[in-house]
């Protein structure tokens, strides 16, 4: 019983390491951030998914975490240009709208799964949606929380052609947030149906 705990916890530590790696390969390649003209659709968000529906939450937390590190850092290092952007105003509150965001989007994605009890294709699809729901909200909520009243978000509203925060939002994430929550949905449920019957036939 002992033996069968430790392999247990062994191949858990493979499983997150592999998904962690993929996150670190994602964030620092184009592969996590597609782009299709004005459409960009972030990818990254799969892999916290798969770990949190098929390793839990707190999985889930670890996985959401790196993926708000490699987005901070991509800030940091000057690879995105809205991250400078948002750098030059505050570094704290970069970190709280890159990081945090993200780490809570994995933990309830993995509370979500855990709640609906359905280990099938319908439970892996509401996750992977949910992920990339709470994804875009804690992201823009924060954003908005911490940056609204700069001069950098003030111009963006104003090329926007709104004065209204809830528009803003709306137009801010337009189109991407869709695509992003369609492939993100897709890709859940495809990758943590395969990864599950992988599983069961070991």
């Amino acid at each position: 019983m002992k033996k069968e705990k430790i392999n247990s916890k062994v191949l858990w530590l493979t499983e997150l390491s592999v998904l962690l790696a993929i996150i670190i390969v994602m964030g620092f390649t184009p592969i996590g951030y597609l782009k299709f003209g004005i459409v960009e659709i972030t990818l990254i968000t799969v892999p916290v998914i798969i770990g949190a529906v098929h390793m839990g939450e707190k999985a889930g937390a670890i996985l959401g975490l790196a993926f708000g590190l490699t987005s901070f850092l991509q800030a940091v290092f000057g690879m995105s240009a809205f991250g400078i952007a948002l750098m030059t105003v505050s570094p704290l509150l970069c970190f709280l709208v890159c990081v945090p965001t993200r780490m809570l989007m994995g933990f309830l994605t993995g509370v979500i799964f855990k709640v609906l009890k359905k280990d099938n294709t319908l439970g892996y699809a509401i996750s992977g949606l949910s992920g990339s729901f709470m994804n875009t909200v804690f992201f823009m909520t924060t954003l908005i929380l911490c940056y609204w009243n700069t001069d950098y978000i003030k111009g963006i509203a104003k090329l926007l052609g709104t004065t209204n925060v809830f528009a803003f939002v709306i137009a801010f994430v337009g189109v991407n947030g869709l695509v992003e929550a369609v492939c993100c949905t897709i890709l859940g449920a495809v990758l943590c149906k395969a990864i599950r019957s992988v599983k069961r036939i070991r």
